[in-house]
Formats: structure tokens, C-alpha cells, sequence
């Protein structure tokens, strides 16, 4: 099994950033892609941004410019750096990591990330 762990969630005024963090514990070998989704109320987790073991990223159109994904492997964490805040940003922010061998997703337990105008 594999545990994450999500820190670095708060309240930020538009324009400003924030860096969250996920720690990856237990059997990490497993672990291939991390990466962070997000999601609102009545809405669909959506992906934010993913980064392979082999340092490979992938934006949503919607923060490409603006969040930076990024991992560092010998600390087992991956990091969002998340700059120019907007309002529509404001989401639980979930840290995913993929199992390299089986169809299978590990998750956090979300940091709310409020973004205000």
C-alpha cells in the first residue's frame, strides 16, 4: 500500500501562490506517475497536473503558465507550486500517485486551496 500525504493548503488573496506538497509513504516502489487533481462541489475531480518517475509533466490548459508540478525522488514528494491565484483555482486539491504495475490510483486526503477576489 502507499500513503500520501497532502500539506501546504490555505487561504491566499487572487494574484498570490501557494506550494502544496505530497508525501509518498509505504511500498513507493509501486509508484510510477504522481500527480495533483482537483475538484469543487457538485463538480468532477479534474486533473491539474502530473509528472512521471522520469520527470515528464503535463498541465491542464487552465494553469499551464501559471503552476509549476514538480517531484523530488529521493524525498518521495511531489510539489505544486501554484502562482498567479485566480478565484476559479479555489478547489480541494487532491495528490495522486499511480501504481506502475496495475490500473490502480492512490489519493490524499485533499488540502482546500481558497482563492479570494
Amino acid at each position: 500500500q502507499v500513503q500520501l500525504v497532502e500539506s501546504g493548503g490555505g487561504l491566499v488573496q487572487a494574484g498570490g501562490s501557494l506550494r502544496l506538497s505530497c508525501a509518498a509513504s509505504g511500498n513507493i516502489f509501486s509508484i510510477n506517475a504522481m500527480g495533483w487533481y482537483r475538484q469543487t462541489p457538485g463538480k468532477q475531480r479534474e486533473l491539474v497536473a502530473t509528472i512521471t518517475s522520469g520527470g515528464s509533466t503535463n498541465y491542464a490548459d487552465s494553469v499551464k503558465d501559471r503552476f509549476t508540478i514538480s517531484r523530488d525522488n529521493a524525498k518521495n514528494t511531489v510539489y505544486l507550486q501554484m502562482n498567479s491565484l485566480k478565484p476559479e483555482d479555489t478547489a480541494v486539491y487532491y495528490c495522486n500517485a499511480k501504481n506502475r504495475w496495475v490500473r490502480y490510483d492512490y489519493w490524499g486526503q485533499g488540502t482546500q486551496v481558497t482563492v479570494s477576489s
